[in-house]
This record gives structure tokens, C-alpha cells and sequence, in this order.
């Protein structure tokens, strides 16, 4: 009988170390995870961010907007992002972003997503999935809402392509637990001339939470008015790798796909 009490009593502490374990590291063995992603594609990410990145062997998720000048003029450029292991994502084919906002006078007349159809943003966006799976060959794939707008009128575009997409990541700044987390309306941080201390600190409360941190970069060096300088962005990937005990950085793609299987899901 003392024999059956111990064993109880080791399998009821065993299942509750391993559950603990498991709530500690919910992010494939890790106690947070981060993604890196690039959007608009321009040439100060080709240029700045990859560069940095490939010396650290990080992995991030570049956010095309295939009609770009960058994309127009260095096809070749992107393509290789692809073949080293960056992911290429769904950021439409022209921006479109709605007008009638505050701020928003920069939007192009021909691109106002006020004058959409659903059935126009769908099949654009399933235009440049093709144009990106012409590049990499995949056909599985993130989206990025521009300018994080994620309806025309009153309709939530995004439901009518949840089987063309994986995720769709928007713009506020939150981040959430593994449990929390709503696969087509991921949340992120978006950096706007942010020091590397600031964006360290998002880092920090993301192993704090146990919590997916998304980050959100523009320009690099230049290239956008959302900018994060050089030496901001080198810190801040150079402190990412050192903590990699604790942090799982993944592509979007990568890291939905895990989220996809999780047992809260």
C-alpha cells in the first residue's frame, strides 16, 4: 500500500513539474518568441537589415508589397532573401490604405481603399501570393494589413482568404500569451525612431509574460519616415541573439504554424 501512495504521489508530482515546464517554455522549449518583420520592401532593408541579420543567423519575415520600386528593380535581391531562409510575405500588390483618416493624405488616389471592393483587394492579394510563390516557390504564406486597415465598409476582408493564408499580422502595440492569440490579427510593435533600450524593453516583458512579441520595422537607416537607426537595430538583433536561451526567433510563418498546433488551439 506504501508502494501505491509513493508512486501516486511521484506521478502527481511529475505530471505537475512537466505542466509547469510546460507553462514556463510554451514557445518551443522557450519562454518567448519573436519575430522580426520588414515591411513595403525597400532598399535600406536589403541593404541595412539583412546584412545584420545573416551575420547573426536570424531569421525575419519581409512584407512585400510586390509592386515596390525595390521589387521592380531587384527582383534578383528578393528572390535570394527567399533561398537563405527569410520569409516572403503577403503585403499586397499596390498598399492600398484607406484615405479618410488623419494623416493619411500621402495615400494615393488609385489606391484608396475607401474606393475597394472586397472582390478587388481579394484578387490582388491573391495576385501578389502568385508573383511571391513565382520568387520562392511556396505556397503557404503570411499577410500584413497596410496600414493595419483590416475591412472595406463593414466587411472583414480577411475572412474570405483564411484558407490563402496562415496569419494575417496587424498594427497595435500588444503582445500576448500563446492562448490569447488570434491568428489573423496578430499584434505587433511598430518602431518609430525607437532607441535600442525601448525596443529591448519590449523584448525583456515578452520573457517576462511568456508572450509573442512581433516587431514591426520600416526603414532601416533610412528609406521611411519610420525609421530605426543602424546602430538601434544592430543592438537590438545582437541582444535577441545573446538571449536566445530563452527566446525562439522564427519567421511569422513559422512561429503561426506552431501556434496552429498548440493545445489551446
Amino acid at each position: 500500500m506504501k508502494k501505491y501512495f509513493l508512486f501516486i504521489f511521484l506521478w502527481v508530482f511529475a505530471t505537475a513539474t512537466h505542466s509547469s515546464a510546460q507553462t514556463a517554455t510554451p514557445w518551443n522549449g522557450k519562454k518567448a518568441a519573436v519575430v522580426l518583420t520588414y515591411d513595403d520592401a525597400y532598399n535600406e532593408q536589403l541593404d541595412n537589415a539583412v546584412p545584420v541579420l545573416d551575420s547573426l543567423g536570424l531569421k525575419a519575415t519581409f512584407y512585400v508589397t510586390a509592386f515596390s520600386r525595390s521589387v521592380q528593380t531587384r527582383m534578383k535581391d528578393w528572390k535570394q532573401l527567399a533561398a537563405t531562409g527569410h520569409e516572403l510575405g503577403n503585403h499586397t500588390l499596390f498598399h492600398p490604405c484607406l484615405a479618410n483618416l488623419p494623416g493619411r493624405e500621402w495615400v494615393p488616389a488609385d489606391y484608396k481603399l475607401n474606393n475597394y471592393t472586397v472582390k478587388r483587394m481579394t484578387d490582388e492579394m491573391r495576385m501578389t501570393n502568385l508573383f511571391l510563390q513565382s520568387l520562392d516557390g511556396k505556397t503557404t504564406r503570411t499577410f500584413a494589413y497596410t496600414c493595419g486597415d483590416m475591412k472595406i465598409g463593414d466587411t472583414a476582408f480577411i475572412d474570405s482568404l483564411k484558407h490563402d493564408f496562415a496569419a494575417a499580422r496587424a498594427v497595435r502595440n500588444e503582445m500576448h500569451t500563446i492562448d490569447k492569440i488570434n491568428l489573423y490579427d496578430v499584434d505587433c510593435f511598430m518602431v518609430n525612431n525607437h532607441s535600442a533600450e525601448d525596443m529591448i524593453g519590449w523584448v525583456k516583458k515578452a520573457v517576462a509574460t511568456n508572450s509573442l512579441l512581433v516587431i514591426l520595422f520600416h526603414g532601416v537607416g533610412g528609406g521611411h519616415g519610420l525609421d530605426v537607426s543602424l546602430d538601434a537595430h544592430r543592438k537590438l538583433l545582437r541582444y535577441i541573439k545573446s538571449q536566445q536561451q530563452d527566446i525562439w526567433v522564427a519567421p511569422m510563418l513559422q512561429v503561426a504554424q506552431y501556434i496552429q498546433q498548440h493545445p489551446s488551439k
